[in-house]
């Protein structure tokens, strides 16, 4: 008895079948560079939006002052009753050296309070941060392991968090203050936020 002869795919077939999973990655790869692009990476959305924000009880960072009186770590009942706007930052960060000047004009209108979570630094380098790029915050929290910008959903440092009276975020900003969001973004946000009545 003799063996049937194996059957081979005709040519064309056979370059469809090789062609055919390159085709599908490109094709992917297309769409997720299409989705990168599409949109402002500063406006990620975040689940917060709308909740409280998250319970965050953090020490000062060590021998921080403003104006000589040491300035306090965070607690959450703080959020309560004041528009609040919460940076995380670093002095290892390039981008919170940029947005430092903002922060600082910022933190002239006496509507806001601005308070830093002070993201895995030294506390040497932070005062020296703050010392030489001017110190916006009525309040830091040393976030030494990180945890708190876990519980605030941080993708990294900087970022920006606007809380309403009412202690419930209302605006993420991811990345640093610029001059194109800080006018056009972030200054509309507070804004909504100190004419809400909550």
């Amino acid at each position: 008895m003799t063996a049937s002869p194996t059957l081979d795919p005709p040519p064309a077939r056979r370059r469809v079948i090789v062609l055919l999973p390159l085709a599908v990655f490109l094709g992917l790869a297309a769409l997720f560079v299409v989705r990168l692009g599409a949109g402002d990476p500063s406006h990620i959305p975040s689940a917060l939006i709308g909740r409280p924000a998250p319970a965050t009880d953090l020490p000062p960072v060590a021998g921080l002052e403003r104006d000589g009186k040491p300035i306090p770590g965070i607690a959450s009942q703080d959020f309560i009753g004041q528009v609040t706007l919460v940076n995380v930052w670093s002095s290892w960060c390039v981008p919170c050296r940029e947005e430092a000047p903002f922060l600082v004009r910022l933190a002239e209108d006496s509507r806001l309070r601005l308070v830093g979570i002070n993201y895995k630094d030294e506390a040497d380098n932070a005062r020296r941060f703050l010392g030489h790029y001017g110190n916006p915050f009525v309040a830091s929290g040393a976030d030494h392991n990180g945890r708190a910008a876990i519980e605030w959903g941080v993708y990294g440092v900087p970022e920006t968090f606007v809380v309403g009276r009412d202690g419930k975020i209302w605006f993420k900003l991811v990345g640093p203050i610029t001059a194109d969001n800080f006018d056009a973004v972030l200054k509309r946000e507070i804004e909504k936020a100190l004419s809400s009545r909550t």
